[in-house]
């Protein structure tokens, strides 16, 4: 997968649009005219990409409701490949361009496709796609951190180092790797590359104390409806994450995943390109074939030869037979109140240890709670009038029983109404949850610090850690409508 171009535009609010950053590949560039033959389109003007880029997300043209090159049927949004007509007509199309807005940036690319034109070929197909994403995700990262906006001064020093920071990641247009918050190009010292050949991909050589830390992260997603003619749904994602401080031009490094015994095996496995070998039963397991017991279940080796910065190793799925956390949620209307009834309870196999751990009710097209005669058997209770939202914060611990309940009233007499959401209309009402568990997995999956081995003339510390961590958890209203779950729950 190669990159021809890449724009980072600034799109603060109230103030007007501009590039900040632009980088084209001529190389790739070249590649791309002759794969596109008689089909190519160039790339235009930066200004020109600016301004069809803006139109196609909605961000221009405020006081129109209505762009024909945007709005028009005939020209249906294909998120998150858009489409920019170049001179308004369909032949001339840039395809597929990747944007993600995020805070106040747009963070844009083009991907080479190396596919003929026409017909063209499905995004599920396009390896470039989801690889231009995850460089997006990337900078976006190195630039503005975990959502949150750095100063105009650090932005701007970040902007500076970007030349710097693609000739590691990004090569001549081909992404290796993609640079995380605190990367630096002066992290690296340039030296010789000794009697092994350093690559070219790789431009400098770590130099100090060795460490490699290792992080298995998993997700998990869960619908419970409390009914018994819809079958409730989760599913868990898991990630590992390496970071990898050694010394040598390519050192060699392994890292053992294990399952406990009665785990269940891994699935939809993805692995990094720096990957030097793999057993392809690892490979062969998938979430939508039917698990018949024979599945490759460990333990699961990654030789491989890091690159300088953090990445992500590999990620998976699992298929585990319940939800960290059940819950029931029944809601009854009362004349002018609804009678609330809550009860969550911590399946067995759960670390009842958390970092955080809270449930969230929002009370959505109904007048502004007036009264909340509602009470817990655990934790606290925390009431949002202006929001229509009841926090409950569980706290670190479940109560030795592992369940917990709310009860009582709730009357919506205030003297404004309430926000509005299309999602929860009079009964059709649900919890969400929030939490975070350290040092356990869902899956039982995990990595032994024994098991990491390192091939280098230097003995490194080694650190694992693993968590679990909540996300789309919801709990709808047993006495009500909840929406059908569109597809499959995969991540």
């Amino acid at each position: 997968m190669s990159v021809r171009a890449l724009w980072i535009i600034s799109h603060e609010k109230g103030e007007q649009s501009s590039i900040k950053f632009s980088r084209r590949f001529s190389t790739v560039e070249h590649r791309a005219k002759s794969l596109g033959g008689s089909s190519y389109v160039a790339v235009p003007e930066d200004n020109k990409v600016l301004q069809l880029l803006l139109t196609e997300l909605g961000l221009s043209d405020s006081d129109k409701s209505y762009v024909a090159l945007r709005d028009d049927c005939l020209y249906r949004q294909r998120s998150p490949a858009l489409e920019l007509r170049v001179d308004g007509q369909e032949k001339r199309v840039l395809w597929p361009v990747l944007a993600m807005l995020q805070g106040p940036l747009i963070l844009a690319c083009l991907p080479l496709v190396d596919a003929p034109p026409e017909p063209r070929p499905p995004l599920a197909n396009l390896l470039s796609v989801s690889q231009g994403l995850t460089l997006l995700a990337g900078l976006h990262t190195f630039l503005l951190g975990s959502g949150s906006k750095p100063d105009n001064e650090g932005l701007a020093s970040r902007l500076a180092m970007l030349p710097s920071v693609l000739l590691q990641v990004c090569p001549l247009g081909t992404p290796l790797d993609v640079p995380l918050l605190g990367t630096s190009a002066t992290h690296t010292v340039h030296t010789p590359a000794g009697i092994q050949k350093q690559p070219a991909w790789k431009t400098g050589l770590h130099r100090g104390r060795a460490v490699v830390n290792v992080s298995v992260m998993e997700t998990v997603r869960s619908m419970q409806y409390g009914n018994r003619s819809r079958q409730d749904l989760w599913d868990v994602y898991g990630t590992v994450t390496c970071k990898c401080e050694v010394e040598g031009v390519l050192p060699n490094v392994t890292v053992t995943l294990t399952l406990p015994p009665n785990g269940s095996p891994l699935q939809d496995i993805l692995v990094h390109p720096c990957v030097t070998s793999l057993d392809s039963s690892i490979l062969t397991a998938s979430s939508v074939d039917n698990c018949d017991g024979s599945a490759f279940s460990g333990p699961y080796k990654f030789p491989f030869s890091p690159p300088l910065e953090p990445f992500r190793l590999c990620s998976y799925t699992s298929q585990v037979p319940v939800p960290p956390i059940l819950g029931s949620y029944q809601l009854k209307e009362e004349e002018n109140q609804l009678r609330v009834s809550v009860t969550l309870k911590l399946h067995e196999s759960v670390k009842n240890s958390f970092e955080y751990c809270e449930a969230h009710l929002p009370f959505f097209n109904r007048d502004q709670i007036g009264v909340a005669d509602v009470k817990v058997s655990s934790g606290q209770l925390d009431i949002s009038k202006e929001k229509n939202l009841l926090v409950w914060a569980l706290g670190q611990k479940f109560p030795k029983s592992r369940e917990v309940t709310m009860e009582g009233k709730i009357s919506f007499c205030g003297p404004t109404p309430g926000p509005t959401d299309p999602l929860c209309t009079d009964l059709t009402a649900y919890i969400k949850l929030y939490f975070r568990v350290l040092d356990m997995t869902l899956s039982g999956c995990c990595v032994d610090q024994h098991s990491v081995q390192v091939y280098s003339s230097a003995k490194p510390r080694i650190v694992t850690s693993r968590e679990l961590q909540s996300k789309e958890y919801f709990i709808w209203n047993s006495t009500g409508t909840a929406p059908v779950s569109s597809g499959q729950m995969m991540l």
